[in-house]
């Protein structure tokens, strides 16, 4: 072995690997925490969710409103700009209008089904082109849709699926048996999310992508659905943009789903029990399908907004805070209520980041390392501007640290707990414990990991690229009312305000457990400031690979 390459080995088990006393010694924190305050924070969230920001919507002029006062509010408490000499980031993005009176036909040997978007299916196009259509496309109903290597199933085997409907299962087989040995039991894997089933879908070469709507194996009602997906969505654009053969991605309802194996002659539940098998075989239904969507095409931009307080003795390594400070912005075919103001989800979370910079700047020593506040657009649209940073970063990510996520803050009270979802990924978990029991609490894994909840927000598109990424929940058990209290509380929100214009800001609140929840925060990046050691992946998961991967590269060079 060369004397580079033990060299290179020998960096990389000194960065990545934690030892024995790496803090150095802290300076008192406690000043600069209690700068993080719920007026300040509640102030914020009621001005970002207010009617006047117009639902936040990307490349709208509720954006202008939203970013403007983002870098008002990163200057006054102390931020550089976090992008040369600019506030902002420029996301190219394409903003594609159906047509609602689309009608998805189903065509059997003596009669055609028609069936309604929004009350029935919901499904958008992902090219940006005026016109996308499938015309008597054969359904194939795929189970899972799943091709998974490493625990031996494979449901396109033996099928070609090319210019054909795929019909698939949400979740994964392991949540429907909750079986430990199936997948990962209860506790959803990528192969769950309907991200997953839609990049599986176009490997296969399928023509259309329909998944079948659950409640439950979802993790959120049909109106989620309807509310996210309808009218005007968005998709990142640039001028390599390869037209996707699986022009047409969607849900179909559990009723219209029903009525569909029906016609086929088969019963749902039947099939779906069946899909539940490694042997499971792909099933033909006999069936058409033809869909017609006539788009309205707007290429545009968007903006991520980046501050930035610089290092002390390390300025090019970086720790970065992010939060998604987009919603759904105005939908005026809705009656009553037409703005969807995303209080919770997530004027909470981008606030944070203005307590959080407040209180880096007020700290009387300046950390060693640089911290970036990163407020990312189009979350709501499939974690788009989050994606588009991390594959079109501004700080290297081999000299990022970890990223820290906030999305939707503890509006119930103080807890006894801290959730981390994705608990056991990496060794961030350390210092959440840590800080967790600097305030008398514990630390849980997501009390439902069937959610699949690892995968649904902005650090997981720093994951994919290998940076250790930390997503903190409000805990679970509530000081005073304890864990059914708090789950109840959780559950009726999704219900009820979830992805609706009914989130909005309530003065009866309580943020005092997200003040709790920002302060640990803010500890664990003092501290990933000050470590001598980088944090990494655990063994096991998918992401260590990659980080120790380029983590090696770089030592290298």
């Amino acid at each position: 072995m060369n004397k580079s390459r033990i060299l290179a080995i020998f960096v990389i088990a000194a960065v990545i690997y934690p030892s024995s006393g790496c803090f150095k010694k802290e300076q008192n924190l406690e000043p600069a925490m209690n700068s993080i305050t719920t007026e300040e924070l509640a102030n914020n969230v009621k001005i970002l969710s207010s009617d006047e920001f117009e639902g936040r919507f990307p490349a709208s002029p509720g954006e202008e409103k939203t970013v403007n006062f983002l870098k008002k509010e990163f200057i006054r408490v102390g931020m550089k700009p976090g992008n040369g000499d600019s506030f902002f980031q420029e996301v190219p993005m394409v903003e594609i209008t159906a047509d609602p009176s689309a009608r998805l036909k189903i065509h059997s040997r003596n009669r055609t089904d028609s069936f309604t978007y929004g009350d029935e299916f919901m499904a958008w196009t992902v090219n940006a082109t005026s016109k996308e259509s499938i015309k008597n496309s054969e359904m194939v109903f795929v189970g899972y849709g799943i091709i998974a290597p490493e625990y031996d199933w494979n449901d396109y085997e033996g099928l070609d699926v090319l210019g054909k409907t795929v019909i698939i299962l949400i979740n994964d087989p392991g949540f429907a048996t909750k079986d430990p040995d199936l997948f990962n039991g209860r506790a959803m894997t990528y192969y769950g999310r309907w991200t997953y089933k839609y990049e599986e879908a176009i490997r296969q070469g399928a023509s259309s992508a329909l998944i079948i709507h659950e409640t439950e194996p979802a993790a959120y009602p049909w109106s989620v659905v309807k509310n996210s997906w309808g009218g005007t969505n968005l998709r990142l654009d640039s001028e390599n943009n390869i037209p996707s053969p699986c022009v047409i991605q969607g849900w179909i309802s559990l009723e219209t789903a029903q009525k569909v194996f029906q016609r086929a002659g088969l019963k749902y539940e039947e099939m779906k029990s069946s899909a539940l098998k490694k042997d499971f075989k792909p099933v033909e239904l006999g069936l058409m399908a033809s869909l017609k969507f006539l788009n309205t095409i707007r290429r545009t931009r968007s903006r991520n907004v980046i501050g930035v307080l610089p290092g002390s003795g390390s300025p090019d390594e970086y720790i970065i805070y992010m939060a998604h400070w987009d919603h759904f912005g105005i939908d005026p075919d809705l009656e009553g209520d037409q703005i969807y103001n995303g209080a919770l989800d997530n004027a909470t979370g981008t606030s944070a980041l203005i307590e959080l910079g407040e209180a880096f700047k007020k700290l009387r020593r300046r950390p060693s390392r640089s911290v970036v506040f990163l407020a990312v657009t189009g979350e709501e649209q499939g974690l788009l501007g989050s994606y588009y940073y991390a594959t079109h970063p501004i700080y290297p990510p081999t000299k990022t640290l970890a990223a820290i996520n906030m999305d939707a803050l503890n509006i119930y009270g103080k807890m006894r707990d801290i959730t981390v979802i994705g608990y056991g990924n990496s060794d961030l978990d350390d210092y959440v414990e840590k800080a967790a029991a600097e305030q008398g609490r514990r630390v849980r894994p997501d009390p439902t990991p069937e959610k699949g909840s690892f995968y649904r927000s902005d650090h997981f598109s720093f994951a994919r690229v290998g940076i250790p990424a930390l997503y903190t929940s409000s805990g679970i058990d509530h000081i005073v009312h304890g864990e059914k209290w708090t789950l109840e509380k959780k559950g009726k929100y999704t219900m009820e305000h979830y992805h609706k214009p009914s989130d909005e800001f309530d003065p009866n609140w309580d943020l005092s457990g997200a003040i709790d929840d920002l302060r640990l925060l803010f500890k664990i990046g003092c501290r990933l400031c000050q470590t001598k050691v980088y944090p990494n992946w655990k063994e096991g998961t998918e992401f260590k690979a990659l980080r120790d991967s380029a983590m090696e590269v770089t030592a290298e060079k």
